[in-house]
C-alpha cells in the first residue's frame, strides 16, 4: 500500500522499490544503459590508450577492462532486478540504515562531479571554436542538463533514443575518416605509438573510466521488467557503447596525436556535427549523474529527488571549470574509493544472504554496519596500495574482507518481527 502511495508521489521511486507497474522492456532498457555508457571522458580515456598502445594490446586492454566491468554491473543489474531497489537503497542492507548515508554521500558527490566535468567537457571546445564566452556556455549547458534531469527515467530515455545513433553514426565518420588520413586501414593496424604506455596502466584506466558509473548501475536496471532484461542490456551496454567510445577516440588520437576527441573533430572540419553531437552525448550521461546524486541525497535527507536534482546540477555547474582542470585526480580517487562498495553490495547479496532479501518495508535494519565500513576501508586501501589493476582489488578487497569479517561475526540485518499490513 504505501508502495503505491508514493509512486504517485514520486515517479522515481526514490525511497522505495519499482513496482512491476512501471517497469521496462528490452528496447527502453538498452537506450537508457548505452546512453548512460556514451560518455566523452570514455573518448578521451581512448585517445590517451590510443596513443600509448599498438592496436592488439589496445583491443586487448578494451577487451578486458569491459569483461570485468560488465561483470561487475551485470551482479548489480541482477540484484536491483531482484529487488526493484537503487545502489543507495540496497546498501541499507549491508551497510544499514544510516552506513548507507556513506554511500549515497560518496556516491552522489561523484556523481556532481562526473556532472561538472561533463559540462565543462562541452563548454571548453565550443568556447574556443565560436568565441562564446566560457562561463555563459557552462551556466546555459549546465541548467539544460539539470532541467531534463528534473523529469526522471522518461526524460533520460528521449534524450538517449536520440543521442545514441547521432554519436554512432558521427563517431564511425570520424573514425574512418582519420583511418583514411594515416593512409587506410593497413596503415593504422601498424600503427607503432611514440610513447608506450604499460598494459596494467592502461587496463586500470579502462576500468577506472567508468567503476563510479557502473556502481550506480541499480539506479537504473531496477526498471527493467527481468532479471534477463537488466544484465542483457548492462552487459551490451559496456561492450558495445563503452567500447565505441574507446575506438572513436583511439583512432582519432593515432591520427592527429590529439587524445581530445572535439579537437579531432574539429580538425576533420566536423565543427557544427561535433558540437550538436558531443552536446547530446555529454547530455545523456550527464542527466544519468545528476539523476544518480539526486536519489543518493534522496536517502539521505529524505527530500524529494527532483529538488535534489536542481540543487546538484547547480553545484556541479559551479564548479565545473575546477573538476575538469583536475580529471586525473579525480579518475585516481574513484578508482580506489567506489569499487569497494559495489563488491561488499555483491558480497551480502550473493554469499551472505543466499540472493534472498527481505522486501524493504519489512526490514528493520543495523543503524550502522561497521562490518562494511571496515571491510570498505579494506578495499579502498587495496585499490590505492597494491600495485596493478587498482578497480578490482577494491571490488575483490571490499567483497573479500566482508564475507570473512561477517562470517566471524555473523553480522547481518534484521527482520522486523511485527506483521506487517497487506
Amino acid at each position: 500500500m504505501s508502495t503505491n502511495s508514493n509512486s504517485k508521489k514520486d515517479h522515481d521511486f526514490s525511497l522505495t522499490a519499482v513496482p512491476e507497474s512501471d517497469k521496462k522492456g528490452f528496447l527502453s532498457m538498452l537506450v537508457v544503459m548505452l546512453g548512460f555508457t556514451f560518455f566523452s571522458a570514455s573518448m578521451l580515456t581512448g585517445g590517451t590508450l590510443g596513443t600509448g598502445l599498438t592496436l592488439k594490446k589496445f583491443l586487448l586492454a578494451v577487451l578486458c577492462g569491459n569483461l570485468i566491468l560488465g561483470a561487475y554491473t551485470g551482479a548489480l543489474a541482477y540484484i536491483s532486478c531482484e529487488t526493484g531497489l537503487s545502489t543507495h537503497l540496497l546498501s541499507k542492507y549491508s551497510f544499514g540504515e544510516k552506513g548507507s548515508y556513506l554511500v549515497s554521500f560518496l556516491l552522489g558527490t561523484t556523481q556532481i562531479g562526473w556532472f561538472g566535468v561533463g559540462v565543462a567537457m562541452f563548454a571548453f571546445p565550443v568556447a574556443k571554436v565560436t568565441g562564446i564566452n566560457l562561463y555563459l556556455l557552462v551556466i546555459i549547458s549546465g541548467i539544460l542538463m539539470t532541467s531534463s534531469a528534473y523529469f526522471g527515467m522518461k526524460t533520460l530515455t528521449i534524450i538517449s533514443t536520440i543521442a545514441v545513433p547521432a554519436i554512432v553514426v558521427l563517431g564511425s565518420y570520424s573514425a574512418i575518416t582519420a583511418t583514411n588520413a594515416m593512409g587506410g586501414f593497413s596503415a593504422f593496424l601498424s600503427y607503432q605509438p611514440k610513447e608506450t604506455l604499460a598494459f596494467t596502466t592502461a587496463l586500470t584506466m579502462c576500468v577506472g573510466s567508468f567503476i563510479s558509473g557502473g556502481s550506480l548501475t541499480p539506479d537504473f536496471t531496477r526498471f527493467a521488467k527481468t532479471k534477463k532484461i537488466g544484465v542483457s542490456t548492462t552487459v551490451l551496454a559496456f561492450f558495445i557503447g563503452n567500447s565505441l567510445m574507446f575506438i572513436f577516440g583511439a583512432v582519432g588520437a593515432a591520427a592527429t596525436g590529439k587524445s581530445d576527441i572535439s579537437e579531432v573533430m574539429f580538425l576533420q572540419g566536423l565543427i557544427i556535427p561535433a558540437i550538436i553531437v558531443l552536446g547530446l552525448n555529454i547530455w545523456t550521461t550527464n542527466d544519468n549523474a545528476i539523476y544518480s546524486s539526486g536519489l543518493g541525497f534522496s536517502n539521505i535527507t529524505k527530500l524529494p529527488k527532483n529538488k535534489l536534482v536542481i540543487f546538484n546540477g547547480l553545484l556541479g555547474t559551479v564548479f565545473a571549470l575546477w573538476l575538469y582542470n583536475n580529471f586525473v585526480g579525480w579518475l585516481t580517487f574513484l578508482s580506489s574509493a567506489i569499487p569497494a562498495i559495489g563488491g561488499i553490495i555483491i558480497a551480502d547479496f550473493f554469499i551472505i544472504n543466499k540472493r534472498k532479501y527481505s522486501h524493504i518495508e519489512n526490514t528493520k535494519f543495523k543503524n550502522i554496519n561497521w562490518t562494511a565500513i571496515i571491510s570498505w576501508a579494506i578495499g579502498t586501501l587495496a585499490a590505492k596500495y597494491i600495485p596493478g589493476i587498482t578497480p578490482l582489488y577494491g571490488v575483490i578487497g571490499g567483497a573479500l574482507s566482508f564475507v570473512l569479517i561477517n562470517k566471524a561475526t555473523n553480522t547481518k540485518y534484521e527482520e522486523k518481527k511485527e506483521k506487517i499490513a497487506a
